[in-house]
C-alpha cells in the first residue's frame, strides 16, 4: 500500500469512527430514547444486547427500557474512555465507560453500515468494578 493509499485508509478509517461515536451518542439522547421509531432507526434488524444486569435483550424488547425512563434530560448518561476501531469494512467496534445515575457500566457497541445508514448491531454492558474509570458528560471535545 502507498503511503497515499494508507492515508486514505486511515481518514476512511477515522470517518467510519466518528459516525459510530455520533449515532452511539445519539442513541443515548434522552429525547431520541423517548421514542421508540428514534430508536428502532438506530438499531439493525438483527440487533441483540446483553445489559450489565445480564439479561439478553432484541430491538423490540430493548424499546420497554429506552421509552421508559431510563434516561431523562436532567441526569443524562454521562460517557468517557471512548475510543473505536474499524473492525472490518462497514463494521466499527466502540468501547466506553457510562455511568447511568450511578450505575456504571463498561459498554462495547457493534455498528454496522448498511443502505440506511449506521445501525447499532450488537451492544454488551459490563458493571465497572468500584473506582475504576471516571465518567464525564459527553459533548464536544470530551472523546
Amino acid at each position: 500500500m502507498t503511503d497515499e493509499n494508507q492515508a486514505d485508509h486511515q481518514a476512511e478509517n477515522q470517518r467510519a469512527v466518528q459516525a459510530a461515536v455520533d449515532v452511539e451518542l445519539r442513541l443515548l439522547d434522552p429525547e431520541v430514547r423517548a421514542s421508540p421509531a428514534l430508536v428502532l432507526d438506530l438499531l439493525d434488524p438483527e440487533f441483540t444486547e446483553v445489559g450489565a444486569s445480564g439479561r439478553r435483550w432484541d430491538a423490540t424488547s430493548i424499546l420497554t427500557v429506552t421509552s421508559g425512563g431510563s434516561v431523562s434530560p436532567e441526569s443524562p448518561v454521562e460517557v468517557s474512555e471512548m475510543s473505536g476501531t474499524v473492525l472490518a469494512p462497514g463494521i466499527v467496534h466502540l468501547t466506553y465507560l457510562a455511568d447511568n445515575q450511578g450505575r456504571r457500566a463498561w459498554r462495547s457497541s457493534l455498528w454496522r453500515l448498511t443502505e440506511t445508514g449506521w445501525r447499532l448491531y450488537y451492544h454488551q454492558g459490563t458493571p465497572a468494578a468500584a473506582g475504576e474509570g471516571r465518567a464525564l458528560p459527553f459533548g464536544p471535545g470530551r472523546l
